[in-house]
């Protein structure tokens, strides 16, 4: 913690509170298919692999989060769960996982607002290239109480490598998280008031539902609410990403060479910004690039 840091932001390091998105968790089936999509998506080679009980476990690490790729592997329990969940809820995005500064005071915040986490864990893992170790501490609030979406909190004993960027105009960083709801009230409540994310706009608009907008860090969770039939009442979904480019032409046409599907690049909602959404090769993500217009 540096001694020019915002006051406000000082007090959630002291706090052990949420202070950025540490990485998201993509199951999927087929692990090289999907490492090799997401390095022609990214434009970045992964920046580790690993095994674990019952999974392999690819991360892409880039400016201000990582993305890790999950994979069954052998016949025990966590390989036939991991199964079971692409078989009944397809591939995609899996489970969200918070940076903290203290994982002991955030769960001892998380058992205050009645979220039920699990006891803080050590955790150590090998990159199986280089050998390289890295350990954190994680929790995890009960998944019935966050209405479905799997949410972890994680205090990284040190910084992760970089993925090595392998093409021109790679993505940097990740802009913005979706997630979709069909109870916005109960979900601003979860992620604003019992998690502390600081919610920054709230809009209704008849295309697109209501928005709602929390800051983490420099990336944007964004509540979706669009009301739907079927849509379901007590469980909320990640839903998307939104990933930045520094030239979205660049990166474009780079995709549309590798054979990926991407659109025409149109003014975005949020003001100074230039979107395209990628039709394909993201493991079935609904995803956009997005370039901020300086």
């Amino acid at each position: 913690m540096t001694s020019n840091q915002p006051e406000a932001e000082q007090g959630r390091e002291r706090s052990g509170a949420i202070t950025a998105i540490d990485h998201l968790v993509v199951l999927v089936s087929d692990l090289p298919a999907a490492v090799a999509a997401y390095q022609t998506l990214l434009g970045c080679k992964p920046a580790w692999r690993s095994t674990d009980d019952g999974s392999e476990n690819v991360l892409f690490t880039l400016g201000n989060m990582s993305l890790e790729l999950m994979a069954p592997a052998g016949g025990g329990s966590t390989a036939e769960r991991i199964r079971n969940v692409i078989k009944l809820q397809g591939e995609g995005l899996a489970s969200l996982c918070f940076r903290v500064c203290d994982a002991d005071r955030m769960h001892r915040r998380l058992e205050r607002l009645a979220l039920q986490p699990d006891p803080v864990a050590d955790v150590e893992r090998h990159d199986m290239q280089s050998g390289a170790a890295l350990s954190w501490k994680r929790t995890r609030a009960a998944t019935a109480l966050t209405r479905g979406v799997r949410l972890f909190f994680l205090e990284l004993g040190a910084e992760r490598s970089r993925s090595e960027a392998v093409a021109v105009a790679p993505v940097t960083g990740m802009d913005h998280l979706v997630i979709s709801t069909a109870a916005p009230e109960r979900a601003a409540a979860l992620y604003g008031a019992r998690l502390g994310l600081n919610m920054v706009l709230d809009r209704s608009h008849h295309d697109w539902g209501r928005l709602m907008f929390f800051r983490c860090g420099d990336v944007m969770l964004e509540v979706v609410h669009r009301p739907v039939a079927g849509s379901d009442a007590e469980h909320d979904k990640l839903w998307g990403i939104g990933w930045r480019v520094d030239d979205l032409d660049a990166a474009r046409a780079r995709l549309v060479e590798a054979g990926v599907t991407v659109t025409e690049p149109r003014a975005g909602r949020k003001p100074r910004t230039r979107v395209a959404t990628v039709r394909s090769g993201t493991c079935h993500i609904p995803t956009l690039l997005v370039q901020t217009v300086r």
